[in-house]
């Protein structure tokens, strides 16, 4: 019968999990009619702080007529040099020369040389090539320019970067040209596709140091403007011209721009369906826009959308400016989270550390009197609900415009303090106080209700926020990245553990083991529903683990070989979900039905070895940090086993009067574990999740010693008086 059960709760679960990726996602808007001509104008290093109507009149034009958005360039490094983003059009994906310098960061390479065309091919595509395939990304040059020649139409393309663009996948360029060609107008009217490269902008002080920046910025914008109104002019009629800044100017990454006007594109913002923000695009979009804007379909090798229009009531000045504040506020925001992050996390995790073992000292030290031990283990209790509380302040500070402000890190901790002092307050001030369960239980449904309404009304909360999703990086735009689903699964796994401890002690255990599974169902629908969290890597996490705590409440025990069928069901629930995420359309495809694909095409080693490189970086990129990690799952695990070994007292303590909480925190290491194994950068997980669970779990302990130490005092005080 047990087994049984066993098996019916995960069948149900996994059921669940998998039918989430069979249903499809919001209709997209229909795809325009071709227009039968694409001008796309490449430049680099643009930001929309260089666009104003005095010194880019040009720009300023497109911008009041046509559609706009922040422009994700992120290619294979963490900066974009000008020939990275053009073999990126190229392909509708992450690609890069060849490194040539030892720099041990790739951000200080120097850029290589523009391109060069001998014999009607471009002289560097070779390396090109070798490069690409090197770097893993499934990446296909010459993709744009081939789909384009298959259907009997040509590509033509002007200066030098843009014959990278325009190349076959052998690297011939047919119809290329220098951009100071003595007839514009009959080049740009030859094609119906027309790459034009206008010259790229370099910033003197954030380049490579054997870069030579001759020009101001001021003075390469100017120029760069004055161009692309050359080109506009002399474009042909009915085409639609796209603008975009395809490269960094320097060392520095952030969101660039791109423009788009014609007769699909008015004013208004622009929107992609591979980002599902409004106003925020990425760089594969824009191979995507010119297939369909020429009728082609597009390939499932691109890695973006087609963009389309959210339109505007009108075109006026003000307007225009509105929607050039929200571009500079992606912008920025994007740019000065990017820098806060990594001292966030360090001040944040060393913070906790160094105040959780000063209190081990001071408690199993027996140092000071019984009631200077209570009053510290108090605030221990307050600090460590505060410090639960920080993670979904982190998302909630962006209801406000913390980057406008002259100091930004001052700004954002201010902000965060604010929600932090709010949610805390609530926490341990309210009737479920004296439950050393009910901070947790506040802090969690808190956190979970927060990310799940932000998920289902489109992510803006996460985008640019201190643990959310980073558009400069380009790795997700909406639904559940690797950080929010860490927090979103470890809330909804303590807030299950804390109602069901109560419905246990309460006599009602069945109860219990209903609300254990519709906590987890509600969480499987939020981050497995492709039109919310869209996480294909998250159920295979989630399922298991609530499975674990349902039996467990139901107190069937875990034996050797129910363990191995819990394996064998995670195993199984993970092709389950990617293979109903390969059936989906391949547009509309996450990492895990990709990778199905890939297992069918022969280059899922590739993709093993990607991901396993991009998890080795993140481990090295801060070491001592990252080591906090499995030193903290070994001490976990350890707790876990031994409830009784010493510095866990307190744990005993919180497992006799938490009756769930002991599975719960098996279930959670569980989770975190599965979600390491099978997500890109899935070393953030765990990291991510444990500062949540810590803090909850250490105020969960302390909550327990107090009550005992309110138990235990009175009595000591009496005797001391006899």
């Amino acid at each position: 019968m047990t087994r049984r059960a066993l098996a019916a709760v995960l069948a149900v679960l996994a059921s669940i999990g998998g039918l989430l990726l069979l249903v499809p996602g919001p209709p997209a808007d229909a795809a325009a009619e071709p227009t039968g001509a694409v001008v796309v104008i490449g430049t680099g290093g643009l930001s929309w702080s260089d666009v104003d109507e005095e010194r880019t009149p040009n720009l300023w034009q497109m911008l009041r007529d046509g559609s706009s958005a922040a422009l994700g360039i992120r290619s294979v490094y963490a900066n974009t040099c000008p020939v990275d983003g053009w073999l990126g059009l190229s392909a509708g994906g992450r690609a890069a020369p060849p490194r040539t310098g030892s720099e041990p960061d790739p951000a200080d390479r120097a850029c290589p040389p523009a391109p060069t065309v001998r014999d009607d091919r471009v002289t560097q595509w070779d390396s090109y090539v070798a490069a690409t395939q090197a770097q893993k990304f499934d990446t296909r040059l010459g993709l744009l320019a081939q789909e384009v020649d298959d259907e009997g139409m040509c590509v033509r393309s002007l200066g030098p970067y843009a014959a990278a663009g325009a190349a076959l996948p052998d690297g011939r360029v047919g119809q290329w040209s220098d951009l100071a060609s003595e007839d514009l107008l009959v080049d740009l009217n030859t094609c119906p596709v027309t790459l034009v490269d206008v010259g790229v902008v370099r910033d003197r002080d954030d380049v490579a140091g054997s870069e030579d920046v001759a020009r101001s910025r001021e003075e390469q914008v100017r120029a760069v403007d004055q161009r692309i109104g050359q080109v506009v002019e002399a474009g042909p009629n009915g085409a639609d011209f796209v603008v975009a800044s395809l490269s960094d100017a320097g060392r520095s990454e952030r969101l660039r721009m791109v423009l788009a006007r014609g007769p699909h594109f008015g004013p208004g913002t622009l929107y992609s369906d591979s980002t599902r923000q409004a106003g925020l695009v990425q760089s594969a979009d824009l191979t995507a826009t010119v297939l369909d804007g020429v009728g082609l379909p597009v390939p499932a090798a691109v890695g973006g959308s087609p963009l389309t229009t959210e339109p505007a009531p009108d075109n006026s000045e003000r307007r225009a400016r509105d929607r050039l504040q929200s571009l500079r506020d992606l912008d920025e925001a994007s740019h000065d989270v990017h820098g806060l992050v990594e001292p966030f996390f360090q001040v944040f995790a060393y913070g906790q550390v160094a105040v959780y073992l000063l209190v081990l000292l001071v408690w199993k030290g027996r140092i000071g009197s019984e009631e200077s031990r209570t009053t510290v283990l108090s605030r221990v209790r307050a600090l460590s609900v505060a410090a639960a509380s920080v993670p979904v302040s982190t998302f909630l500070a962006n209801l406000v415009p913390w980057w406008r402000f002259p100091v930004e890190m001052l700004a954002v901790v201010v902000t965060v303090a604010a929600f932090v002092a709010v949610i805390a307050g609530v926490a341990l001030k309210g009737p479920w106080r004296r439950w050393p369960l009910g901070p947790m239980a506040v802090v969690s449904a808190v956190t979970v209700v927060v990310l799940a309404v932000d998920v289902i009304t489109g992510s803006r909360l996460q985008i640019s926020s201190l643990m959310g999703l980073q558009p400069v990086v380009g790795g997700r735009f909406y639904g559940m990245g690797n950080p929010t689903f860490a927090l979103f699964a470890t809330a909804a796994l303590l807030l299950a553990v804390a109602a069901s401890s109560a419905l246990v002690l309460a006599g009602r255990r069945q109860a219990a083991a209903v609300a254990v599974g519709v906590i987890g169902v509600a969480a499987l629908v939020v981050d497995g529903a492709p039109f919310w969290g869209a996480d294909a890597g998250g159920p295979p996490g989630l399922l298991p683990a609530f499975a674990f705590l349902v039996l467990a409440v139901l107190g069937i025990r875990m034996t050797w070989r129910r363990w191995l069928l819990v394996a064998a069901a995670v195993v199984g629930v993970f092709f389950l979900v990617a293979g109903a995420d390969w059936l989906r359309a391949p547009a509309d495809r996450s990492h895990l039905g990709n990778f199905v694909q890939a297992m069918i095409d022969g280059t899922a080693d590739d993709i093993v070895v990607r991901k396993a490189q991009q998890n080795w970086e993140l481990l090295q990129l801060n070491a001592p940090l990252s080591l906090l990690v499995p030193v903290a799952l070994v001490v976990v695990a350890f707790v876990l086993a031994r409830p009784t070994s010493w510095g866990s007292r307190a744990m005993q303590r919180s497992y006799d009067g938490a009756p769930t909480l002991r599975p719960g925190l098996i279930g959670l290491v569980l989770m975190l574990a599965i979600g390491f194994a099978v997500n890109d950068s899935g070393v953030a997980i765990p990291a991510v999740g444990a500062t949540l669970a810590v803090p909850l779990i250490v105020s969960v302990s302390v909550g327990f010693l107090l009550e005992e130490a309110r138990t235990v005092a009175p009595t000591r005080r009496a005797r001391r008086r006899r």
